[in-house]
């Protein structure tokens, strides 16, 4: 029995999916079954998969040499989702399954060895890179891990046995699911703290909440995506893309529900800056179009806070290794949170403080200047009062919040649709028209100059703090800076160092 047969595969790097031709050749010499081209471990595991598969769907495996070769040869190969177009190149060369069925298709798929096919993680990023080869895709119709996208047709297949008639049924793809948030209604007093969380929210500002414990700050924290406007449709499936190839659910960003991850501070650089053999999205990534809320942010070791930096900055996190660099979405809003020292009560009216001074210094230097430098808000979080916590329900609501938050943006979008060029992101220090750009008044300049001088302001603190300053007029919808929303800006800006 001899045949060959070509089609089309793809794996995962980081959280793009990468085109692979799965090459099979069935011909003479000594009976076995080879595959090369850099495969790992789950690829070569796939020969044991597909025999079992393919006997189990009433097919016959050929006795013939079997070769697979997955070109390109220098790219690592990585998953079990090679399993089915291996199997599909088998039963095609040797004439068992019509060819035609599978041309111009992407095919992803791992094998029971009964022959149900099942999902692999990154289908949704298997889905952009069908897409973009201009071909359609096949995958288990079980799946619950794709989504419609314009231009792609996908085909579903439950069994290995179901290729013999050709006939396709539909994914049953991602379920959304409704949106439920805690609501800042929970959270007693704290209106300067809810006030700095809208801001936040409105221009998609960092927060640092200092303060002691049982003050507040991870129940205000919680509550912030009760707050942030829904994932536009390309938000979507950026964000879906990363989860998908982090093996997680998409239902909830689907849904159009931002992400909040909350890692713990024992996490490893790997598992919060991405890594991992094969590379896997980090929780800077899962965080895109979303928020990063480090509780207890001293606790996390320095090196790993330090790692912060750059996807900050670029909302974007490059990983070097042996293989190449892996570039992944990180444009995240960071929340955190922090003791003012080891035993909490620094600067506490009630409850003296027992840490030396020492002590406090090397605490709150875990930190790092360079870090806080990028965090826009910085605020105190005190404890509030009896009457505060047991009454709460009261206060002001995440929908009375919300309702800012879009007035805001709303505002935001109608100013810049009036300028001819693209307002400047607010973190960017090279922005030389930044006074103009965001139409800051003398007042305001003049009261910027003054304070910028008189605190010692870095140019990146400056910028950030017209960018929050330009917030505030916005949900003021005020075509200017004005000195008060200046002054706003700073007070967030600018807490007074407790020791």
């Amino acid at each position: 029995m001899k045949g060959n047969c070509t089609l089309n595969g793809a794996t995962l790097r980081g959280v793009d999916a990468q085109l692979v031709r799965v090459e099979v050749s069935i011909g003479p010499g000594m009976p076995g079954f080879a595959i090369v081209g850099m495969p790992d471990t789950a690829v070569q595991e796939a020969r044991e998969r597909v025999r079992s598969a393919v006997k189990a769907s009433g097919y016959q495996m050929p006795g013939d040499k079997i070769v697979v070769s997955l070109a390109p040869g220098s790219l690592k190969k990585t998953g079990s989702g090679f399993d089915l177009p291996i199997a599909l190149g088998i039963l095609a060369a040797s004439k068992q399954v019509p060819v035609d069925a599978l041309k111009n298709k992407l095919v992803v798929g791992e094998l029971s060895l009964d022959g149900r096919i099942r999902d692999v993680p990154g289908m949704l990023s298997f889905e952009v890179c069908a897409r973009e080869c201009g071909f359609d895709m096949i995958c288990s119709s079980e799946c619950t891990s794709v989504m419609e996208i314009p231009g792609l047709s996908l085909y579903g297949v439950e069994r290995l046995s179901d290729f013999r008639t050709g006939l396709f049924d539909v994914p049953r793809g991602v379920q959304r699911v409704p949106r439920i948030a805690k609501d800042y209604s929970e959270v007693g007093g704290h209106e300067i703290a809810k006030r700095a969380f809208q801001i936040a929210a409105a221009g998609e500002h960092g927060l640092m909440m200092m303060g002691p414990p049982g003050s507040g700050k991870t129940m205000l924290a919680e509550r912030l995506p009760s707050i942030l406007s829904a994932l536009d449709e390309q938000e979507r499936l950026e964000t879906a893309r990363v989860y998908s190839a982090a093996g997680e659910d998409i239902a909830p960003t689907v849904a159009g529900i931002r992400p909040f991850r909350h890692p713990h501070h024992s996490v490893s650089t790997a598992g919060l800056l991405g890594g991992g053999s094969p590379v896997r999205p980090g929780e800077v990534s899962l965080a895109h179009n979303g928020v990063l809320f480090l509780d207890e942010i001293s606790q996390f070791p320095r090196a790993t806070l330090q790692g912060l930096r750059q996807p900050m900055e670029d909302g974007k996190i490059t990983i070097v290794r042996a293989e190449g660099a892996f570039t992944m979405p990180a444009d995240f809003m960071l929340i955190a949170a922090s003791n003012p020292c080891p035993c909490g009560y620094l600067g506490d009216p009630e409850i003296a403080c027992r840490c030396s001074q020492a002590d406090i210094l090397t605490y709150q230097g875990r930190i790092g200047g360079p870090l806080l430098d990028r965090i826009d808000l910085q605020i105190d979080v005190w404890r509030t009062s009896f009457d505060n916590v047991v009454h709460a329900g009261s206060d002001i609501s995440s929908a009375e919040l919300h309702e800012g938050v879009l007035r805001a943006r709303e505002f935001r979008d109608w100013r810049l649709s009036r300028l001819s060029v693209k307002e400047p992101v607010s973190s960017s220090i090279e922005a030389a028209d930044l006074i103009e750009r965001n139409a800051v008044a003398h007042d305001a300049e003049r009261f910027l100059r003054e304070s910028a001088k008189v605190h010692s302001l870095s140019g990146r603190s400056i910028v950030r703090t017209v960018g929050v300053a330009r917030t505030i007029a916005d949900m003021a919808e005020s075509q200017e800076v004005l000195e008060d929303h200046m002054a706003e800006a700073f007070g967030f800006r600018l807490r007074e160092a407790t020791q």
